[in-house]
C-alpha cells in the first residue's frame, strides 16, 4: 500500500485535526504522485530548491575549508578569478541557455523534429564557439595589458580562460535539460557535482604536497569543471530520444538568434549586476578582503534560491501552455508560481535575519 500524506495524517492525528489538514495533505499527495504537468512542475520546483539549499551548504563549507587551507590572500585570488569566469561563461551562452527552454518544448509540442534537432545542434555549437573565441581573446588581452595588472593575478586569469568553455557548456546543458524535463541533470552537474569535485580535487592536491596557492586551486578546478561538464554532456546525449538524434535538421539561425539576443541582454546584465560587486571589490581591494566579502554576499544569496527553484520548474511548463493556447490554465499557473515564490522567500528572509550574524562568525565576521 502506498504511503501518502492523507493516510499518514489520518493515522497519526486526531480525527478533527486530520480532517482540517486533509486539503493540505491532498495537495502534497498531488505534488508527489500526480502525473499532470502542474504536479511535474511542482516536483521540479521542490527538487530544485532542495538542490540549491544543498549547493549553498556545500559552498559555505567549501569557503570555510578552502580559505583556512589556502589563506585568505590566495583564496581571494581564486574566488575573484572563478567569479569572473562564471560571469563570462554565462554571457558567452548568448542567451541560448534560456531560449532553448522556449524552443525545445515548442517544437516537441508541434512534432517538428527537424527544427528540434536543428536548434539543439546549432545552440550547442554556437555556445562552444563563442566561449572558445572569448577565451582566446581573453588570453590576448591579458598578454597585452599584463603590465597594468597586479602580478599575482596574471597567471590565475590565464588559467581561468581554460575554464571558460566548460562553464558555458555547463550552463547550456542545464538549460537544455530543463527544456527536456530532466530535473536532475539540469541541476546536479552545475550545483552539486562541480563544486564537490572542486573541493575534493583542491584538498587532494594540497594533501599530495602541492602548495595551497590560487594557481593550484584553479588547476584542480579545471579538472573538476571538465569532468562535470563532459559527464553532463554524455548523460544528455544518453537521455535524448533516438528521433531527436538522427534525421534531417532545419536551421533557422536568424530566428533563434533574434529570440536569444534580448534574453542575452536581460540575463547577461542581470547576472553581471548580481556578481559584478565581487569584481569591483577585486579591483579596489586586496585579495584577502575579496575573500571576506565573497563569503558575506554568498550567505545573503540564499534568499534568491527560492526564485531560482520556481523558475527551474515553471519555465518549461509556461512554454508548453503558451504554445498549446491553453490561456486559462496558463493564467492559473502564473498565479500559482507567484505564491510559490513569495511565501518561501519570506520565510528564507526571516531565517537569514535571525541567523545572519552566526553565519558570518564562521568566517570571523
Amino acid at each position: 500500500m502506498r504511503l501518502t500524506a492523507v493516510s499518514t495524517t489520518n493515522r497519526i492525528l486526531p480525527a478533527g485535526i486530520g480532517e482540517r489538514l486533509r486539503p493540505f495533505a491532498e495537495k502534497v499527495d498531488h505534488m508527489l504522485f500526480g502525473r499532470d504537468n502542474a504536479a511535474t512542475a511542482q516536483r521540479i520546483t521542490v527538487f530544485a530548491f532542495l538542490v540549491r539549499v544543498v549547493s549553498a551548504a556545500i559552498a559555505l563549507i567549501s569557503q570555510v575549508i578552502l580559505a583556512r587551507m589556502m589563506g585568505t590572500f590566495e583564496y581571494g585570488i581564486f574566488v575573484l578569478v572563478w567569479t569572473a569566469m562564471v560571469i563570462a561563461g554565462n554571457i558567452t551562452c548568448f542567451g541560448f541557455q534560456v531560449s532553448v527552454i522556449r524552443f525545445v518544448p515548442q517544437y516537441r509540442e508541434l512534432g517538428d523534429l527537424e527544427r528540434l534537432r536543428g536548434v539543439i545542434y546549432a545552440s550547442r555549437m554556437i555556445v562552444f564557439i563563442i566561449s572558445t573565441v572569448l577565451a582566446v581573446g581573453g588570453v590576448a588581452l591579458l598578454q597585452a595589458y599584463a603590465d597594468q595588472m597586479p602580478v599575482y593575478y596574471i597567471a590565475p586569469f590565464l588559467l581561468g580562460t581554460i575554464l571558460l568553455p566548460m562553464i558555458a557548456l555547463g550552463d547550456y546543458v542545464s538549460g537544455l535539460s530543463r527544456s527536456q524535463g530532466w530535473a536532475m541533470l539540469s541541476l546536479l552537474p552545475v550545483y552539486i557535482v562541480r563544486p564537490v569535485l572542486i573541493l575534493v580535487f583542491v584538498i587532494a592536491a594540497i594533501w599530495a604536497g602541492f602548495a595551497p596557492t590560487a594557481n593550484n586551486a584553479l588547476l584542480a578546478s579545471i579538472a573538476a569543471c571538465y569532468a562535470a561538464t563532459l559527464g553532463a554532456l554524455v548523460q544528455a546525449f544518453r537521455f535524448t530520444p533516438a528521433e531527436q538524434k538522427k534525421g534531417p535538421r532545419r536551421l533557422e539561425i536568424k530566428t533563434w538568434v533574434a529570440v536569444s539576443l534580448p534574453i542575452f541582454l536581460v540575463e547577461g546584465f542581470y547576472f553581471t549586476m548580481t556578481n559584478a560587486d565581487v569584481l569591483m571589490v577585486g579591483i579596489y581591494m586586496q585579495p584577502d578582503q575579496v575573500a571576506v566579502y565573497f563569503a558575506a554576499v554568498k550567505i545573503l544569496a540564499l534568499v534568491h534560491f527560492v526564485n531560482f527553484a520556481v523558475r527551474a520548474g515553471a519555465a518549461q511548463r509556461f512554454s508548453t501552455l503558451l504554445h498549446s493556447h491553453n490561456h486559462g490554465e496558463l493564467s492559473l499557473f502564473a498565479r500559482q508560481t507567484v505564491q510559490w515564490m513569495f511565501w518561501p522567500s519570506l520565510v528564507m528572509a526571516i531565517i537569514m535575519v535571525a541567523l545572519g550574524a552566526d553565519l558570518l562568525r564562521l568566517f570571523g565576521g
